[in-house]
């Protein structure tokens, strides 16, 4: 009973420390674009390092106070953490699944607070991408995986702009949202790593079809709520983040995917 108590609270307080850690980079890198101290985002003050982590209270100098995202994205850690801890993924095992979920949490708040899928973090998903995909699926499958992601995604990028032009011309006006930024051709690539050839076909369809009902669900809602702002674009890093953990954790449930 004791040693069972001590692994529930070593891996929710790996979870903890697994969510303070993407709150952190999700708060200074798409600023600074490199680790810093902690920092107020509306003054731009530092914040004690104890007072970020722990409990996070009002700025000293402003008075902001951190959005329930940090509690959140912290909470949903933990109990990913206990999950993982007590299923871990046969092919990942716990400390591996971790890692990538915690790369998969960040590059989503980021991309959904930002609209950005930051450089560096793809690069860094790259390298652990290569390493993930050559660990389950060999380098040939890996690298031909991480090609078709990203050479499929830049080829619907390119659609993408030559759409918006179209469109500009004959409305008229200038479109000023792209359906697809650079930052998704990047992840689709660091996504065929891990998932390999064909595994990334796959992921691209979940995720189209995924972004497909999304869309049209927010549609439906934007125009019964008359809210509706055409070309409005939504984030398609977690949509393509989605797809990628339903075929990483939960293959079981398709069958020839991977």
């Amino acid at each position: 009973m004791y040693n069972c108590l001590m692994m529930i609270l070593i891996a929710a307080m790996l979870g903890w420390l697994a969510g303070a850690f993407v709150n952190y980079l999700a708060d200074v890198l798409p600023w600074r674009r490199k680790l810093s101290s902690p920092f107020c985002l509306r003054c731009q003050q530092e914040i004690p390092w104890v007072d970020y982590l722990l409990w996070p209270r009002r700025c000293s100098h402003c008075g902001w106070r951190r959005g329930l995202r940090v509690w959140g994205v912290e909470l949903i850690a933990i109990v990913v953490s206990l999950w993982m801890w007590s299923t871990p993924p046969a092919n990942l095992g716990y400390w591996l699944g971790m890692t990538i979920l915690t790369f998969f949490g960040l590059v989503t708040i980021i991309d959904l607070e930002h609209r950005l899928i930051l450089h560096p973090i793809s690069l860094i998903g790259a390298g652990l991408g290569l390493a993930i995909g050559i660990f389950l699926h060999g380098i040939s499958a890996t690298l031909l995986g991480g090609a078709a992601g990203f050479g499929i995604m830049l080829l619907l990028f390119g659609l993408g702009i030559f759409f918006v032009k179209v469109s500009s011309r004959l409305r008229g006006q200038p479109v000023e949202e792209d359906a697809l930024g650079y930052g998704d051709v990047n992840l689709s690539g660091v996504l065929g790593l891990m998932l390999g050839w064909p595994g990334i076909l796959a992921g691209l369809t979940i995720a189209i079809v995924l972004g497909g009902v999304v869309s049209l669900i927010y549609l439906i809602l934007t125009i019964l709520t008359r809210r509706y702002r055409a070309f409005a674009a939504i984030p398609y890093g977690p949509f393509l983040i989605a797809a990628a953990i339903a075929l990483l954790f939960f293959k079981g449930y398709f069958p020839g995917s991977l």
